[in-house]
Parts: structure tokens; C-alpha cells; sequence
């Protein structure tokens, strides 16, 4: 007999771990739109030191929050991690 060790809270169903990655793609998304002069969708994913460049520059005078924005759209944004930030879709 195997000795099968699950653990129920640790496990996540791929439509939960979709369904996480689509909120968060969301969010960024809305941020970004919102408050992207302020760089909080950069504070968000946890690039700090790019954030502070934008909320010191109004996000490159709008033009490099424009450029995150598509970027995010486009599913091509990532997180301070490496990993990309995209919707499910």
C-alpha cells in the first residue's frame, strides 16, 4: 500500500489558480489605468525601484505608464519575480 500524504489546503485546482491569475491581471490592469502616473501598478507586482522612477516622473510624463498599460494588455508585463502577468482569456 502507498502512503499517499495530501494536503487539501495546499492543493488548488486549476480553475482556482486561473481564476487568482485573472484577478490579479485585472487589478494591474485597473491600477494601471487609474494610477498608473503614481507607478502603484508597479508598486502592486513588487518593482519598487522602477515605481518610485514613476511616481517621480508622473509615469514618464504619461508616455511609459501608455507603454505599461499596453504592455499589460498585451499580457507581456511581469512581476518583480519574472512572472508574467496575463489573462486567462
Amino acid at each position: 500500500m502507498e502512503n499517499q500524504n495530501t494536503n487539501p489546503v495546499s492543493e488548488q485546482t486549476s480553475t482556482q489558480v486561473q481564476q487568482q491569475n485573472q484577478n490579479r491581471w485585472l487589478i494591474v490592469l485597473l491600477l494601471c489605468f487609474f494610477l498608473g502616473g503614481l507607478g502603484i501598478h508597479r508598486f502592486y507586482v513588487g518593482k519598487t525601484g522602477t515605481a518610485i522612477a514613476q511616481l517621480l516622473t508622473c509615469g514618464g510624463c504619461g508616455i511609459w505608464t501608455l507603454i505599461d498599460f499596453i504592455m499589460i494588455l498585451l499580457g507581456n508585463f511581469t512581476d518583480a519575480e519574472g512572472n508574467v502577468i496575463k489573462s486567462q482569456n
